[in-house]
């Protein structure tokens, strides 16, 4: 235990030094990418790091509650307009699927649960029990997951900036010292009530939709007038980091050039994909453009929360599309995998 404490500690310091260093180069989102790439980085170099699922869990609570503050009637009157986009979401997913499962199953040649947990767009950690549970490779999905992830959040605030030229410095929040101390504890505290109800009930996404659902009422009613504070916010982002960073931790040569590189073919692959389907949506809707690139990004939902508000984008609509986009793969993959593994037995075999 003590052993681990010393690990913990090392690798909060390491992500620290990587965020401080993004801060001072003025990098979008430093804390975030920070405590990603200093992960990496260690683990390439074989230093022994540990996360803190605990922390981790808490910090996305945090921005679960600093989406459904945005949820106001004025935004839940307007969801209405942006069906034509939440429509294009499930063939988007199956799109997506469709074209990763045949590469991982007969090109890279992965086992079946495997490969087809590995295409799938949808939440690392549910991914990889899913994927365990349906006799995958716990080590490759993380490793895969985690590079799409990786890559993904790396290159959309590049777009941002450089394309739709944004600054990504919106203040994610007000300052800490702006909120009453009822305030910043009765945040904290939704979030924490949110989670645990969801995990209670054995429903997926409970770190980030248990407090969404729980604190978008209480902002309709009132009783939540502020996001939770701008410090709490990038706390969450460090240690939302290092939770998709840490799976890097203990890699060796073979997977590095097996596994990361599958991810990095996946991203490859998949990137075209969401920019027709941004094309495709842009028809059909009046979201500003930088909005739907968000909508569409097949990043880590808590990731694409924090650029949306460092973009000065809505948040609500965004996160909406994702959590369709997260809705589907968690409760469509077990039936469709099922279905595929059903139809590979009585078919030539892939």
């Amino acid at each position: 235990m003590a052993s681990r404490r010393v690990r913990q500690v090392k690798t909060v310091l390491v992500c620290l030094g990587f965020s401080l260093l993004l801060e001072k180069f003025e990098a979008p989102l430093p804390f975030l990418f920070g405590s990603l790439f200093g992960c990496l980085v260690a683990s390439l170099l074989g230093i022994k790091l540990a996360g803190m699922p605990m922390v981790s869990s808490v910090s996305r609570t945090v921005l679960g509650v600093a989406i459904g503050t945005t949820l106001t009637m004025e935004v839940i009157t307007t969801i209405p307009s942006y069906i034509p986009t939440l429509l294009i979401v499930p063939l988007y997913v199956f799109l997506i699927s469709s074209i990763g499962y045949p590469f991982f199953r007969r090109v890279l040649k992965y086992d079946r649960p495997t490969a087809y947990y590995a295409s799938m767009p949808g939440g690392l950690q549910d991914m990889i029990v899913f994927g365990i549970e349906a006799g995958g490779n716990p080590r490759t999905l993380s490793l895969v997951h985690a590079t799409r992830s990786l890559v993904l959040i790396t290159i959309a605030p590049i777009v941002l900036t450089q394309i739709f030229k944004l600054e990504l410095s919106n203040p994610l929040g007000s300052p800490i010292t702006e909120l009453s101390l009822i305030e910043n504890v009765g945040l904290f505290l939704t979030g924490i009530v949110g989670m645990l109800l969801f995990r209670k009930l054995k429903l997926f996404g409970a770190d980030i939709l248990g407090p969404l659902l729980l604190s978008a009422p209480l902002a309709m009613c009132g009783i939540l007038m502020h996001r939770p504070p701008e410090e709490m916010i990038i706390l969450s982002q460090f240690f939302i980091g290092l939770g998709v960073g840490i799976h890097y931790q203990g890699i060796t040569t073979k997977e590095l050039r097996r596994d990361i590189i599958a991810g990095l073919g996946f991203v490859a692959l998949i990137i075209p994909l969401a920019l027709l389907t941004l094309l495709v949506a842009s028809q059909v809707s009046d979201i500003p453009l930088f909005e739907l690139f968000l909508c569409f990004w097949p990043g880590g939902q808590a990731e694409i929360a924090v650029m949306t508000m460092a973009a000065g984008g809505s948040v609500s609509i965004i996160v909406l599309h994702h959590i369709v986009r997260i809705l589907l793969v968690i409760t469509g993959a077990p039936i469709l995998h099922q279905l595929k593994k059903k139809q590979e037995s009585t078919g030539p075999l892939n």
